[in-house]
């Protein structure tokens, strides 16, 4: 079911993009491109693609596509396709070129409607897990980035809207999220295994989005990869009172919802929590 139309200036549409992610580059951006111009038909100004979303195959298979910051064949679909569809584009995630020749930087990239890149995140923490048949350990082909990072974009017609970037095991580490400073949207691009999100997943996304009193946007993988990785899906918007306002389980496809900042400024003057804190 598509959102009502926009009728406040104060109210920014956006949308998370899911995939199931294939061992080849070129298929992954042939997929996400229909993906991507749907969200745009249905309005969004803002478009956001899950980790890894241009590679889910073997672990080394990252290193031998990394590009270099700033070109590169992922990083030039990006930025067309933010110019083609007049959006801000959120490529979650590219391997970047690191200084380790054997390592990537798992990074999300942002792109306005000129192709502009406006914003680079890179990974801060490192997922590691390991039960029965499933071992996973991102530390030996990923380095973790060092600096969290918002930006702030406004639609033609739009309010100023604060974007706080993260990746997937990011969202177990509340700090890094009262480190941005009160955004008004954060973004968790991801690719949580079906076992831990079964667990943890909507928990944890309704837990930032509570504390920090703003909207949580997660575009994630969702299903059963070529690699035979399993993901756990639902991606989805999350409004400052932890309600989900709009969700995907599993499968290819599009969530698209409203970011109200009206509805932020109301939620925090009648619960002022943020301004009530007292450790950092």
């Amino acid at each position: 079911m598509m959102p009502k139309s926009r009728t406040s200036s104060a109210i920014v549409r956006v949308a998370a993009v899911q995939m199931v992610s294939k061992p080849t580059v070129d298929a992954n951006l042939g997929d996400a491109e229909p993906l991507i111009a749907e969200a745009a038909r249905a309005g969004a100004q803002l478009v956001a693609l899950p980790e890894y979303f241009c590679l889910m195959g073997r672990e080394t298979d990252k290193v031998a596509v990394r590009e270099p910051d700033g070109r590169g064949p992922i990083q030039d679909f990006l930025a067309a396709a933010a110019a083609r569809h007049g959006i801000w584009l959120v490529g979650g995630t590219v391997p970047l070129e690191s200084a380790d020749a054997h390592r990537v930087m798992n990074s999300v990239l942002v792109f306005d409607p000129r192709g502009v890149r406006v914003a680079r995140y890179d990974k801060i923490h490192l997922f590691a897990f390991a039960k029965g048949d499933e071992s996973y350990d991102e530390a030996r082909t990923i380095a973790p980035g060092k600096s969290v990072r918002t930006f702030s974009f406004a639609p033609s017609g739009g309010p100023t809207v604060k974007v706080g970037l993260s990746v997937c095991y990011d969202l177990r580490f509340p700090e890094l999220y009262r480190s941005l400073h009160q955004p008004d949207l954060i973004l968790v691009p991801s690719a949580f295994t079906a076992t831990t999100g079964k667990a943890h997943w909507e928990t944890l996304l309704k837990a930032r989005a509570i504390e920090n009193l703003c909207y949580v946007l997660a575009p994630a993988q969702g299903g059963r990869h070529e690699n035979g990785r399993a993901t756990f899906g639902h991606s989805m918007l999350i409004d400052p009172w932890g309600v989900v306002l709009a969700s995907r389980d599993e499968g290819p496809g599009v969530v698209v919802g409203d970011v109200d900042l009206a509805r932020i400024a109301d939620l925090r003057r009648s619960l002022p929590a943020l301004a009530h804190r007292v450790l950092e």
